[in-house]
């Protein structure tokens, strides 16, 4: 071949690869431009597990984790000055010291506990027992840890993760409120509320298990002020709501709930959300769109032996931010479970784990309130109900930090930043917009780690297989 003849292939040659690039060179006019897509976000499916009424120095007397610098304490400080041992206590109530009795966790037991940021007053929280116990409570009730042999698996994934020693509940009493932060950030009954509900429902015989805008019309639950005083209203609130971010994005989202009065069931205290079937206060049931059709959104009749995320997970029908509520049984919550709480949350971390969902997903673990229990770290008070006491977090994630303890101070506000974060949603303006989006957890550049399967408790079977009907919370 002639050397011109070469000059000619090779300019020809060049002008057709650069032709796919752009038509300007080699005499085109028209610039063509080739897409590459972005990669795959790291985090596709976010699920928060959310148990019951918790502390650190209650539920992880972990040796692993205090040695590896979280913040646990095994004594606390009563009103009288003295330094009090905890001792130690069954989860549930089936044990050879079975736990029996519930703390108050009203707003009136968190500003006792606190004492002006003392941390100096548990002891004063009341509490009660249950029907036909004798020898009930035991000594210094509020000065207690579980039995560490009745949460392994709890110890075993705070170890291999990340475990949050600085995680407060965002508000400052018990459940019904706590489950409306976990949704919006906020328990406000309305836009532009300076009120927060501060209480759980009562006016009613199981104002608990029957409540939000279904509710009956005598029942109420108390708002606080700025000013801390307390009043009455009807537990039906109208607000955005994480979901709505969620839909608005076309980003899929489930509710998984014990039944649908429950003061741990958020969507039905969100008239838009329950959609009621009459006029608040003359509704009996929620209708909305979240509820109905082939494949509602919130999920009802949870129980660990009829775990709809479980066959979710099993037939790649897992949505992309998930909301895990257990039922009484399976809550942890003192008095209302049987020791199952840790056998219920292996059961849906292994389902993910040994899933290809394993390597796209974040799963946060976290307790709604802090139960009565004495915890010694005293919490930022912002206002007249923020924020709460502590209460543990376990973020387990293949992008998890591994052994890492992370002491960021977190709250709720924090999961839902989190998700937005993760999904490109705009802020709700309330308890997420000034949080952390718990970044400090992740190392998304670090090399996707292999689940290991978590050992189930000695109960699991038992618990896998209870028939029972689900169990609302008794908080009354």
């Amino acid at each position: 071949m002639s050397r011109s003849a070469f000059l000619f292939i090779s300019i020809l040659l060049f002008c057709v690869a650069g032709f796919l690039l752009s038509l300007n060179g080699c005499g085109g006019s028209n610039k063509v431009t080739i897409s590459v897509p972005p990669p795959a976000p790291k985090i596709q499916h976010v699920v928060i597990i959310f148990q019951e009424n918790r502390t650190p120095d209650n539920l992880f007397q972990d040796p692993v984790l205090i040695s590896n610098g979280a913040d646990i304490q095994n004594h606390g400080v009563n009103s009288q000055g003295q330094t009090i041992p905890l001792s130690q206590i069954d989860l549930g109530t089936a044990g050879s010291n079975p736990d029996n009795y519930d703390l108050s966790h009203a707003h009136s037991a968190f500003v006792s506990m606190y004492d002006g940021g003392k941390m100096d007053g548990a002891d004063l929280i009341p509490y009660s027992c249950a029907t036909g116990v004798t020898d009930c409570a035991p000594a210094n009730p509020q000065f207690m840890y579980v039995n560490p042999a009745d949460v392994q698996p709890y110890f075993q994934m705070a170890e291999q993760y990340v475990f949050a020693d600085r995680m407060f509940q965002t508000n400052q009493g018990p459940s019904f409120p706590a489950h409306q932060f976990i949704i919006s950030g906020t328990s406000a009954p309305a836009v532009g509320s300076n009120l927060f509900v501060a209480e759980n429902p009562a006016g009613v015989k199981n104002a608990v298990s029957n409540t939000g805008c279904t509710a009956p019309p005598a029942e109420y639950v108390n708002v606080i002020d700025p000013t801390g005083v307390e009043s009455p209203t009807y537990p039906c609130f109208e607000h955005p709501t994480l979901t709505d971010s969620l839909d608005a994005a076309n980003i899929t989202w489930r509710y998984y709930a014990p039944s649908a009065g429950s003061i741990w069931t958020a969507p039905n205290a969100i008239q838009h959300m329950c959609g009621p079937n009459a006029t608040p206060p003359n509704a009996t049931q929620c209708v909305g769109p979240d509820w109905t059709g082939t494949a509602p959104k919130v999920v009802l009749n949870q129980t660990e032996s009829n775990a709809q995320i479980l066959t979710d997970i099993a037939n790649s029908q897992l949505a992309q931010v998930s909301w895990v509520i257990p039922d009484g049984d399976d809550s942890d919550h003192a008095l209302s479970n049987n020791g199952c709480g840790p056998s219920w949350v292996t059961s849906i971390v292994n389902a993910i784990g040994n899933s290809p969902y394993w390597s796209n997903t974040a799963i946060l673990i976290a307790w709604d309130d802090w139960g009565g229990w004495y915890d010694h770290v005293a919490p930022q008070v912002l206002n007249s109900y923020e924020f709460g006491f502590r209460v543990p977090m376990i973020v387990v994630s293949p992008y998890a930090k591994q052994g890492y303890i992370s002491h960021v101070t977190h709250d709720f506000g924090s999961i839902l930043k989190f998700i937005e974060t993760t999904f490109n949603l705009p802020s709700l303006g309330y308890a997420d917009a000034p949080a952390d989006d718990l970044s400090d957890c992740f190392d998304l550049n670090q090399t996707a780690t292999s689940f290991q399967t978590i050992p189930p408790p000695p109960n699991n079977a038992q618990c896998m297989s209870d028939p029972s009907p689900p169990t609302d919370p008794d908080d009354d």
